[in-house]
Parts: structure tokens; sequence; C-alpha cells
């Protein structure tokens, strides 16, 4: 009986931790969107992003160099952002 009820506390506990770093990675994506969306320069409003354990990838195409560094330091200033895999391309403007 007791290997079950301690079998039955693991899984829950397992299953609250599971929860949480999905609900943070949440948290993170929407503040990386934000960030990315309502800068001037970046304009990342189309970029897809995706985060997995606070590791933030971001996809899409910027105009200039700069602006895909910029977005870079963006999504690391999100709280709780381990890093940031950059697969942005840059195009220039009628390319």
């Amino acid at each position: 009986m007791r290997l079950i009820t301690l079998l039955v506390l693991f899984t829950l506990l397992f299953n609250i931790t599971v929860a949480f770093a999905q609900n943070k990675d949440d948290l993170i994506y929407d503040q990386v969107r934000r960030k990315l969306a309502n800068d001037p320069d970046v304009k990342g409003g189309a970029f897809d992003v995706d985060v997995k354990d606070g590791v933030v990838t971001i996809k899409g195409v910027v105009e200039k160099e700069k602006y895909k560094e910029k977005a870079e330091k963006l999504a690391h200033k999100v709280k709780g952002v381990k890093s940031v895999v950059n697969q942005l391309v840059v195009k220039p403007r009628g390319a």
C-alpha cells in the first residue's frame, strides 16, 4: 500500500513539474513574440518562435544583419530565456 501511495505521489509531482515548465515556456513565448513584434526595426510579427525548456528558436526573414542581431538581443532580455537559437535569414528588400 505504501508503494502505491509513493508511486501516485511521484506521478502527481512529475505532472505538476511538467505543467509548470510548459507554462513557463508559454510565458516566455508570449513575451518574446511581443518584444519582436513591437520593435520598429526588427518588425518580428511574422517570425516563427519556438520555446523548449527556456531555449528560444527564432525563424524568419529580416532586411539587415543588425536586425538579426537585435532580434536575438531582444529575446535574450526576456526573463527565463536560457539561450537563443537565431535562424533568421537576412534578405535585403528587393533582393
